[in-house]
């Protein structure tokens, strides 16, 4: 069995399964597990990656006015792999190839034979039904499949009963800082369940832009950056570029009583796989630390303050 993964959830799912030697093909930003950086690098960017939030929204922005993808795609070299799966995401645009991009390069030069599995969740229930289907598709036996599922959503569930019984401190997760996007889709639920309560996010529906006025007049607990794509140090930067350029970030609460946090948003929050577990032992970490001792603290996540 011949696999491409086209965006890092994909990899990320399809090594959770046991198939990760069948990977053959992957996207640049395709990075965990660690030990396939000899795989074939199919994808690469047309934007300058290591700018600031608003240097590359900026770049993004003018793409997307022209109907264009963010991203290219080798063709030459997926055509020499010839697949047999490409897992691919209907998602969003912005995160990976475009599944229409995809889907017009495989009808025209690979045929039938390659089987496209698109990766499309909104929610948490949404992302387990993607690891479902792509354990048939693959046909990893259910037995095994169920019992690596049913290991995720218990270690959830323990959280949960855990978490119900704390307080529930108001919770803002930053996915863009510049200009402010809120964190949707899944993040709300995680939340929930690491014993928060998300006060701009939208459950199930795409993150979305919110102006300071919002922030202010909500005043959150806790403020958590999870900007997609960037790493700790590249969010520390954005952060401190932010609060340098509007000193009212010093008057929230959040801010006052040091309860302002840097995630990476890019390993763990923004990629809808196993590691959104993670995610959420990083968010219960946060929110009630002298309740919850993952090991996750100053390598996925740290205080703004403890950077400074």
């Amino acid at each position: 069995m011949k696999i491409v993964t086209l965006i890092p959830s994909a990899t990320e799912i399809v090594a959770f399964f046991g198939k990760k030697k069948e990977i053959i093909g992957k996207s640049h930003e395709c990075d965990y597990p660690k030990d396939l950086s000899n795989i074939v690098k199919l994808t690469e960017p047309k934007i300058r990656v290591d700018g600031t939030s608003k240097e590359i929204h900026q770049q993004i922005e003018a793409i997307l006015e022209k109907s264009l993808s963010v991203y290219k795609v080798n063709v030459e070299k997926l055509k020499n792999l010839d697949p047999d799966f490409i897992v691919t995401q209907a998602h969003c645009e912005v995160c990976a190839v475009s599944f229409s991009h995809v889907e017009n390069i495989t009808k025209k030069h690979l045929g039938l034979k390659t089987k496209i599995i698109s990766l499309q969740p909104n929610t948490l229930k949404e992302v387990f039904d993607d690891l479902e289907r792509v354990a048939k598709n693959l046909k990893i036996e259910s037995s095994k499949s169920n019992e690596l599922i049913n290991g995720l959503k218990k270690r959830i569930h323990n959280v949960k009963i855990k978490s119900s019984k704390l307080n529930k401190p108001k919770i803002l997760c930053i996915e863009w800082s510049e200009p402010l996007m809120a964190a949707g889709n899944w993040i709300p639920e995680m939340i929930e369940i690491a014993g928060g309560k998300d006060i701009l996010g939208k459950k199930g529906s795409d993150s979305h832009w919110i102006k300071f006025e919002n922030i202010i007049e909500s005043d959150p607990d806790f403020i958590i950056f999870i900007p997609c794509g960037f790493n700790l140090k590249q969010t520390k930067n954005d952060v401190d570029t932010l609060v340098k350029c509007n000193n009212k970030w010093k008057n929230l609460r959040a801010f006052k009583n040091k309860n302002f946090y840097i995630a990476d948003g890019n390993q763990y929050f923004n990629r809808p796989g196993p590691r959104l577990v993670e995610s959420i032992e990083i968010l219960c970490e946060i929110i009630h630390p002298n309740n919850f001792d993952f090991g996750h603290k100053n390598l996925s996540w740290t205080n703004f303050f403890d950077t400074n």
